[in-house]
Order: structure tokens, then C-alpha cells, then sequence
């Protein structure tokens, strides 16, 4: 029987005025393999805000203890983010769909607003970033000073203007035509390149000595492993996004949670390393971004990291546009796209982002026991079966606790981190309740206005 569809800016295939987001993909729609999985989130997981964080671990807590930190809280969190890759694979749903899932049809709009306003955040402080390296680069390459105000309009223009043309075409086209193929070599290549001349500085001032670095003592080890998950963590919101694109034929690590799982987890621990190996050679006080350009090739390699950044950009504001159409589904995803896109650059050029960060690590906050909550009741399911229910009480209630606790940990016992504690007691209370809100099934299927 023939049926009237229409094709979205995601290449998706679905019933003519249906809400993309709420609605499961359909298995002919999928094509990301493993490779294509692997490929963005290495991509998205290279950053230089991750070496930046890298490189505060040292002087806290040690050489060696940060290490750990960075192997073992990379390996949690970037499991926690393939498990939810898992969860949007098997049920083709998007971010939003499995909040509406977990929470019910009208709370979870308030969690759709809050992620949607925290990646308007992040994309502008990617704007930022790259602004502030492209500025970094002419400096050093030809002596321009470009941060007065023409040049930082200039520059906010150029990647504001980047970030719109990538919006204006398909994601699905761009994961597997431009990051799978040509992105990630380079990417990959700057990294090998970087890694080599900081090591070679480290060998040359003796490694026993940045082995056996001592920290100041003003993190804990939990605290660092809290530092760590933070990178992974923050991705939750998004990950749905994409992995309900691939195919359902991966099990094991062959699938979505493999590629995601270590794609994510290779770069994650890599960018942060090379954070740990950037200060431990660099002067004091130095600046990363003054302190990679000044490795040889440094300005090439620093050149390439920034147009990958330009991924994490386009990812954030992506995944906004996903949640913004299960909003307001007269909108498509790249109509929704281009508004917000067009907003964070205009964000970009006002706001004191660097006085922001706090705010944005704060708001970021609240997904950390969304996200428990989700996995307790879906992540260990056959199928997503949600309730009818508009308001699923005893969900929401579980999230607020879980916030009250994530606070709480950071003020009265910060030696025990915030993140692992709270995703341990809201995954284990929505998992235990699952069974007394699992009556009735719905169809996300439908259209919401």
C-alpha cells in the first residue's frame, strides 16, 4: 500500500507532517556502519577544550594519578555514551524521543528546553574557541593582531559562515562522505604529529621526572575521575541523535555501541594525554594554544584540530535543531538548524563566554541524573515501551533527587566526585521502578504539535 512521505534534511524518509524526532527511524533509512560511528566520535571527541582540562589534571593531582583518571574515567564514560548509542540504535528514536519515553509527553519538554539551551551555550563557545585559535594562528603566522573588534567579527564571521554552509546540507552525507573519509585522517595525523614532538621533549627532559611528578593535593583522585567523565558525559543529550542512524545488524562491538564506544574512548583519552604531556613541558603559566604552536609543525597541526572543532560546532547545534523540531515540528530540522546556528554567532560576538563556562558546566549538570534515569528504565529493556502518561511522576521525581544529590556531592564530599555517585543512585531507583510505570504502550510514531 502506498504511502505519502516526505524526505527531511537528515535524508530520513517518514509519513508526510510527522515529528522526526518522536518518530522511530525506519531500518531502510539506516546506513551508518560501525566505521561511520567510530569516525564521528573520534571526531567529535578530539577537542581543545579536552586538552585544556588535560593539562589541569597535572599540576592537582600528579602525573601518575592522573593517568589513571584519564584511562579508567574515559573508559566509563565513553561506555556510558555507547550504551545510550546502544539505546538510540535499537529504537531509531532521537534524544528527544527517549525523554519523552522515560518522562512522558509533556514533562519532558522542560529537559528537550534545558539540553537545547545548553547546546546553544556550547556552540557559541565553540564560535569562541575558534575565533580565539584562528587569532592565535595570525598572530603567530603573519603578525596580524586580529583581536580587536573588526578582527573578532571577522573571525566569528568566517566560522559562522563554515557552520551555516555544513547546515545547509545533510548530516548524514557529512559523517560518511567528508568525517569518515578526509576528516579523521587528518585529525589523526595532527594528533600523531603533536604527540611525537611533545614527546620527544618529554624524552629529553627525562621521563623518570614526569612520571614521578607529585600534585598540589587540590583534587582527589575522585575528583579527577569526576573531571574526566565530565567530556563524555556531556555528549549524552546528543548521542541518540546519531546513533539512531545506524544499522541494526552491529551486535557487539560491531555496531553502534562499539564504534561509539571506541571511537569516543581513543580520543578522549589521546586529547587528554597530550593536555598532560603539553604542560608538563611547556614554561609556566604558558597557554596550550601559544604552547602547541610553538612545536615545530605546530601551526599546521593547530590549523587541522580547529577545523575538527568545527565538528563538535556543528554536532551541538545539529542535535539543538533535533530537539527544537520535536518542539515545533512545522520547522524542519534545517530550517531549526540555520535559526540557531544564526543565533549562537550572534551570541558569540556579545557575550564574555569564558565568564560563562561555569554556567554552562552547571546547566550540564542536570544531564548527568537525566541520563540515569533513562538508561534505568530503556537501557536495559528489549524494546522502548513508554508509558501513555503526559507526566510519568515517580521519573521526574527520581531526576530532581538525582540533581539535589549531584549538588550536594560537590559541596559536603567533592573527594567522592559528583557524576559516578549520582548516575549510580538514579540509575538504581529508575531501574527498581521500572515494573510500576511500565503499564500501557504508546506509539511515538505520532505526530505532536
Amino acid at each position: 500500500m502506498a504511502t505519502t512521505s516526505s524526505t527531511t534534511s537528515s535524508d530520513v524518509r517518514l509519513p508526510r507532517g510527522a515529528n522526526e524526532a518522536l518518530t522511530p527511524l525506519p531500518d531502510a533509512a539506516r546506513v551508518f556502519g560501525w566505521h561511520d560511528h567510530a569516525a564521528l566520535w573520534f571526531s567529535l571527541g578530539v577537542g581543545l577544550l579536552v586538552m585544556q582540562i588535560g593539562a589541569y589534571l597535572v599540576p592537582a593531582v600528579g602525573t601518575r594519578d592522573a593517568v589513571f583518571a584519564i584511562v579508567l574515567g574515559s573508559c566509563i564514560g565513553a561506555g556510558l555514551l555507547a550504551w545510550t548509542a546502544r539505546l538510540g540504535c535499537q529504537s531509531g528514536l532521537a534524544s528527544a524521543g527517549l525523554m519523552h519515553a522515560t518522562y512522558g509527553s509533556a514533562f519532558a519538554r522542560l529537559p528537550v528546553v534545558l539540553n537545547i539551551v545548553q547546546l546553544i551555550g556550547w556552540t557559541t563557545f565553540e564560535i569562541v574557541i575558534m575565533r580565539e585559535g584562528t587569532q592565535a594562528i595570525a598572530k603567530q603566522a603573519f603578525g596580524l593582531a586580529w583581536d580587536g573588534p573588526l578582527g573578532i567579527a571577522l573571525t566569528t564571521a568566517l566560522w559562522g559562515a563554515v557552520l551555516l554552509a555544513l547546515l545547509a546540507g545533510s548530516m548524514v552525507k557529512l559523517v560518511r562522505r567528508f568525517v569518515s573519509r578526509f576528516g579523521l585522517p587528518l585529525v589523526v595525523l595532527s594528533l600523531v604529529w603533536l604527540t611525537w614532538q611533545f614527546a620527544a621533549q618529554l624524552h629529553a627532559k627525562g621521563f623518570e621526572a614526569f612520571w614521578s611528578r607529585a600534585g598540589d593535593g587540590s583534587m582527589g583522585m575522585f575528583g579527577a575521575l569526576d573531571l574526566v567523565i565530565a567530556m563524555p558525559v556531556s555528549w549524552l543529550p546528543l548521542v541518540a541523535d546519531y546513533a539512531r542512524h545506524g544499522r541494526r545488524s552491529g551486535k557487539g562491538l560491531g555496531g553502534a555501541f562499539g564504534g561509539t564506544w571506541i571511537g569516543y574512548l581513543l580520543a578522549n583519552v589521546w586529547c587528554y594525554a597530550l593536555g598532560v604531556m603539553v604542560v608538563s613541558v611547556a614554561e609556566p603559566g604558558a597557554n596550550l594554544v601559544a604552547a602547541l604552536l610553538l612545536a615545530q609543525g605546530g601551526l599546521v597541526a593547530l590549523g587541522l584540530i580547529l577545523v575538527d572543532e568545527l565538528d563538535n560546532a556543528y554536532g551541538d547545534v545539529y542535535s539543538g535543531s533535533v530537539s527544537a523540531h520535536s518542539l515545533q515540528p512545522k520547522w524542519s530540522v534545517r530550517r531549526w538548524g540555520l535559526c540557531l546556528a544564526v543565533a549562537c554567532i550572534a551570541l558569540a560576538l556579545v557575550l564574555p563566554m569564558h565568564s560563562l563556562e561555569p554556567f554552562l558546566l552547571l546547566l550540564s549538570s542536570v544531564f548527568v541524573p537525566l541520563y540515569g534515569v533513562i538508561l534505568g528504565r530503556l537501557g536495559t529493556s528489549a524494546a522502548v515501551t513508554p508509558a501513555t502518561s503526559r507526566v510519568d511522576w515517580l521519573a521526574a521525581g527520581i531526576w530532581i533527587v538525582g540533581i539535589g544529590v549531584y549538588h550536594a556531592s560537590a559541596k559536603w564530599a567533592p573527594q567522592f566526585g559528583s557524576a559516578l555517585p549520582t548516575l549510580a543512585l538514579t540509575f538504581a531507583l529508575a531501574w527498581s521502578t521500572r515494573a510500576t510505570t511500565a503499564g500501557g504502550r504508546s506509539a511515538l510514531a505520532q505526530s505532536r504539535g
